[in-house]
């Protein structure tokens, strides 16, 4: 399965995450973002690779927990000719050292029971825990230790996971946040929150 969204082409198999609104909203709204770059569970790479395309001396790190879905995103940077993307397999920051101008995540945000739960892989881009918020917790713990102090956090958020309290989370944290845009759809509203520290 191939996308295409502003010049960038991207190609996934059926154990990777097929970019969809959420892809693009991320992508669009951190294209023109400057310096140090950190997307975390990149997928198919298609907000990395779109940034590095338009900032060729930016240097983009671009995480995922799964090994085949960084695969298919490094393949994916070749065929758009970006070079300067750096992929490495980390858990959220596991692997992840120094601090970035600009982080992007697009979390696993559908509200999951157990019993809802798909086998293999592509069940991580999906299952955000019974409410919808066990990575995404995870991310606000621990994202600021590796945001620049006057860095930008980038962040898909939807109607079905509480982004209320994301923003809430976030204004506690010493951070102004505000919904750059958001899409309603049938069952949910997709939201794209931008952050940046009070100084």
């Amino acid at each position: 399965m191939s996308h295409e969204f502003l010049g960038v082409s991207v190609s996934v198999t059926s154990d990777v995450y097929e970019p969809a609104e959420d892809s693009e909203l991320l992508a669009f709204h951190s294209r023109n973002l400057k310096g140090k770059i950190l997307e975390i569970g990149t997928g198919s790479g298609l907000a990395a690779i779109l940034n590095a395309k338009t900032n060729p001396s930016n240097p983009v790190f671009a995480t995922d927990t799964s090994p085949t879905a960084l695969e298919c995103a490094r393949k994916n940077a070749e065929s758009n000719g970006a070079r300067n993307i750096l992929f490495v397999q980390s858990d959220l920051f596991s692997n992840i050292r120094g601090k970035f101008d600009a982080i992007l995540f697009n979390p696993p945000y559908l509200p999951t029971s157990a019993e809802e739960r798909i086998s293999g892989p592509l069940n991580r881009a999906f299952d955000g825990g019974e409410d919808g918020r066990e990575t995404l917790g995870r991310f606000l713990n621990e994202f600021q230790a590796h945001l620049a102090p006057r860095g930008t956090l980038i962040l898909i958020q939807s109607s079905l996971n509480s982004p209320e309290k994301t923003l809430s989370s976030l204004q506690s944290q010493g951070f102004s946040a505000s919904i750059l845009e958001q899409r309603p759809f049938f069952f949910e509203i997709l939201y794209c929150i931008s952050a940046q520290r009070i100084m």
